[in-house]
């Protein structure tokens, strides 16, 4: 069975507002994702919206044929904007004010109260819940515990692990390999537990193909990567290219 991939389109809108004008189109470029096969849309709505508006989703929400995914802080403005747009999923993240992008999974087992609160109303307005976190037992749990349906598996630790000169051999190939098995340990205890796994952060047509070979791994969130490529290949044949990495790895 092939996963799911969700074209995460943060970086259209960072583009357009670099300029704080009407291009790029999110709208035009989540249908390029739609016709390129995407099984669906992912965007963050930051607390300080330096890319996607709160228009924006408005309007995703109205246009998007697949699946909308919003990515948000356990925040009760954040709940309240998710209540009352109603999209299809929302992955909890944490917030840090000076990152240049989402840095790691969120503390779950330091936060069950309020991260249960916003579960429940999520789960109370019909909208499936992932939450992104390390992939560490005790996350695990506190997210299952909190009544999520599905982890999101940070894989920024690999990512990195993967880039540069030093990830070809040596202790970038050694980390790489530690980082690869220690996600697939979380997906199958994530799994054993009936929680849905996703994957995402960091991922590239070279080092996805690892993670979809693990089949407890059904969905994947990618947007930097695909973005950078769309620059030289167009938006849709990025889109294609990461889906073919995707099923040519995933287990027959």
């Amino acid at each position: 069975m092939n996963a799911r991939l969700n074209v995460n389109i943060d970086h259209i809108a960072t583009i357009r507002q670099a300029r704080r004008t009407i291009q790029p189109s999110v709208i035009a470029a989540a249908m390029e994702c739609e016709e390129a096969g995407a099984d669906g849309i992912t965007v963050h709505l930051r607390q300080d919206r330096r890319h996607i508006q709160d228009r924006d989703v408005e309007l995703l929400r109205q246009v998007v044929t697949t699946y909308l995914n919003v990515e948000l802080a356990a925040t009760d403005e954040m709940l309240s904007i998710a209540e009352r747009l109603g999209p299809d999923a929302v992955s909890l993240v944490p917030e840090s004010p000076g990152e240049i992008t989402t840095e790691g999974g969120l503390d779950v087992a330091a936060n069950v109260g309020t991260i249960r609160d916003t579960v429940d109303g999520l789960k109370s307005a019909g909208i499936f819940v992932s939450i992104f976190i390390d992939p560490e037992e005790k996350q695990i749990v506190a997210a299952a515990n909190c009544g999520a349906h599905q982890i999101e598996i940070c894989t920024a630790e690999y990512a990195k692990a993967t880039l540069g000169s030093s990830a070809a051999h040596g202790a970038g190939k050694q980390r790489a390999e530690a980082e690869l098995n220690r996600i697939a340990q979380a997906a199958r205890f994530a799994d054993s537990l009936g929680l849905t796994v996703a994957a995402g952060h960091g991922l590239t047509t070279k080092n996805v193909r690892p993670l979809a070979a693990m089949p407890q791994i059904s969905e994947f969130n990618i947007g930097h990567h695909i973005i950078s490529r769309a620059v030289f290949l167009g938006l849709r044949d990025a889109v294609r290219e990461m889906i073919a990495a995707i099923s040519a790895a995933r287990p027959k």
